[in-house]
């Protein structure tokens, strides 16, 4: 049974590293093709705005997957603002 609910905190773990890879490269490649549009005028320019903006992204989200898998699988909830770290330090 224990063997059975960590497959499946596994698997939440990995949904939630694919759904936060998958959104932050969509979102930063947008932002970089947003300001490759902005501000370079070459088409070679451009792209490269766009593909340093999927890098970061990339980056990004594999620096928080693995920070999700090394973390026990309790932080996969939603977080209100009272469970934040910060807000705990900010009333002791």
């Amino acid at each position: 049974m224990a063997e059975n609910r960590k497959e499946y905190d596994l698997d939440a773990k990995w949904d939630a590293c694919l759904d936060l890879s998958l959104r932050r490269f969509v979102y930063s490649s947008v932002a970089g093709a947003f300001s490759g549009l902005l501000l370079f005028r070459s088409p070679v320019t451009r792209w490269a705005s766009v593909a340093f903006g999927a890098g970061v992204g990339l980056g990004s989200a594999y620096s928080d997957c693995s920070r999700l898998f090394d973390s026990p699988t309790a932080n996969l909830r939603s977080s209100n603002i009272s469970d934040s770290p910060v807000s705990q330090d900010v009333q002791k």
